[in-house]
């Protein structure tokens, strides 16, 4: 994997998907890139984060992103008072083009909210109905089964990985690491192989050791390792709205370095054979409010 970065797009809201999606794929197939996306496809009820706002971590991190910009102002109202709107249902046209452009659609959530949230909460079946009512949206959209899945906010746990590990996943990218791995869970190695993110998110670093706008690409790419796999996490609500214009300069920059920006599932053929049994845990992570699942 010399000088590779696998390109995984979360697309979280209803907003990300009808206006960031589109502009992604403009922005990738002007240049030639496939990427990973992953779609949350049943009710945007991210307006009810807004309870997260006690606790400074999470304040500090939307005043610094500036969320409300970043996101829209009508994230804070999605979801609130009454039910968000279905995604899925308002956007196929929106997910079957992007699938018709060659990229990879993969499942994110049916209620990101809910999946975000709740998990340490959630019983076995209430995991399995969640996945299933998204994972059948998909599948009868598109006529196949999506071959990965991603949790929201990297919250996961050996609950959630052995109920996964029950859908025709053949990988999946649920935490934060340095390296492909299958993860092994009560002394038993799980098939589907995880694909950890390695480098940071746009609301992860800005507004922290001195990563403004205008050097966020040059800190990214001093992140870059050339001698093995790279996976980078964008969010339509981000570069495919306020930061595309960041967004294509970083692709032409690695593009000229002579990176090779490849969908999550061919980094995912490339190492299947080779990957290591590994672990993951809740934890702390730079930049985030909460635990999230770290590889070990």
């Amino acid at each position: 994997m010399q000088k590779t970065i696998a390109l995984r797009i979360d697309v979280d809201t209803f907003r990300g998907t009808g206006r960031g999606v589109p502009a992604l794929c403009r922005i990738l197939n002007e240049r030639g890139i496939r990427g990973t996306f992953y779609f949350s496809v049943g009710p945007d009820n991210m307006g009810r984060h807004l309870w997260r706002l006690l606790k400074p971590a999470f304040l500090w991190k939307m005043l610094r992103t500036n969320a409300a910009g970043l996101y829209g102002p009508e994230i804070v109202l999605m979801g609130t008072a009454w039910p968000g709107p279905k995604i899925g249902r308002h956007f196929k046209e929106v997910i079957r083009a992007a699938h018709a452009q060659g990229h990879e659609i993969a499942f994110h959530a049916w209620d990101h909210h809910k999946a975000q949230a709740k998990l340490t909460v959630m019983t076995r079946e209430q995991m399995r109905q969640e996945i299933r009512r998204g994972v059948e949206f998909l599948t009868e959209l598109l006529g196949e089964a999506p071959a990965s899945s991603a949790a929201p906010g990297w919250r996961t746990n050996d609950q959630l990985l052995e109920v996964k590990a029950e859908f025709p996943f053949t990988y999946n990218s649920d935490c934060r690491g340095y390296a492909p791995f299958y993860p092994v869970v009560n002394g038993k190695r799980l098939e589907q192989l995880q694909i950890p993110v390695t480098l940071p998110t746009y609301d992860e670093v800005l507004g922290r050791n001195g990563v403004t706008d205008e050097n966020y690409n040059d800190h990214q790419i001093s992140l870059l390792k050339e001698d093995q796999l790279n996976v980078l996490t964008i969010h339509a609500e981000a570069e495919g709205g306020r930061c595309s214009a960041m967004f294509e300069a970083y692709l032409d920059k690695v593009l000229a370095l002579g990176y090779h920006v490849i969908p999550m599932g061919e980094a995912a053929e490339a190492v299947r054979h080779s990957a290591p049994d590994g672990e993951m845990k809740l934890q702390s992570f730079p930049g985030r409010e909460g635990e999230l699942a770290c590889q070990q």
